[in-house]
C-alpha cells in the first residue's frame, strides 16, 4: 500500500482511540520497552507527543528513562526541515511550537553521532522495518546522521501492517524494532 494511502489509514484509527486506550497502550509500550532493551547509561532520543494528533504518551517514558540514562529531544526547524538536538535536564523549559509540538528552550546541544537509542514516532510500519511518518522527511534525515550502531525503535499503538509499504524510497531507513502494546517486533539490517 502506497504511504499516502497508509497515512490516511492510521491516522483515522488513530482518532478512533479513546483516551482510556491511549493511555493503558502508552503505559503498556512504555512497559515492554523498557523490559526488552538496556537503556541505562544511554543517550535516548524520544519524541514528545502532540496529544492533539493522538500520539503516544511518551512522557511515561522519559521520566522512567531519566533515571537511568540521558534524555535527548528535539526542536524542528521546519523552514529547513532539520531537527536540533537537546540533552532534557530539569532546568530545560519544554514549550509547544507554533506547529503544536512540544520542544525544548535552550539546553545543551547533542549531535546526532552521540545517541544511542531513537525512539521514532510513525503512523504505521511494515514486516521489513519501514516506516510511514507524517510526510516530511524530518526522522529520516536525522537517521541519517546516527552512529551505525545506534538503535531505532519504532513505537505504534497498531500492529505491523501486512499489505506492506509499496512505494519505499531509497533514503527510507529501516527500524531495527518496533514496539506496540503488545509485540516486540525486530527487523533484519
Amino acid at each position: 500500500m502506497k504511504k499516502v494511502e497508509l497515512r490516511k489509514k492510521y491516522k483515522n484509527r488513530r482518532y478512533q482511540l479513546t483516551p482510556e486506550q491511549i493511555s493503558e497502550y502508552s503505559l503498556d509500550i512504555s512497559d515492554l520497552l523498557i523490559n526488552s532493551f538496556d537503556l541505562s547509561d544511554k543517550k535516548v532520543h524520544v519524541f514528545l507527543p502532540i496529544f492533539d494528533k493522538n500520539e503516544i504518551n511518551t512522557w511515561l517514558t522519559v521520566d522512567r528513562l531519566m533515571s537511568i540514562g540521558q534524555v535527548v529531544v528535539s526542536r524542528s526547524d521546519f523552514d529547513r526541515f532539520k531537527m536540533t538536538h537537546i540533552l532534557l535536564t530539569n532546568e530545560v523549559a519544554i514549550e509547544t511550537s507554533e506547529w503544536g509540538i512540544p520542544e525544548p528552550v535552550g539546553g545543551e546541544e547533542i549531535t546526532p553521532d552521540k545517541i544511542d537509542v531513537v525512539l521514532i514516532p510513525l503512523l504505521a510500519f511494515d514486516k521489513k522495518g519501514y516506516r510511514v511518518g507524517y510526510g516530511k522527511g524530518f526522522y529520516d534525515r536525522f537517521l541519517s546522521q546516527l552512529n551505525p550502531k545506534a538503535l531505532k525503535i519504532g513505537l505504534s499503538f497498531f500492529e505491523v501492517e501486512e499489505e506492506g509499504v509499496s512505494d519505499v524510497h531509497e533514503l527510507d531507513i529501516k527500524l531495527n524494532a518496533c514496539v506496540t502494546p503488545n509485540i516486540l517486533y525486530t527487523f533484519d539490517q
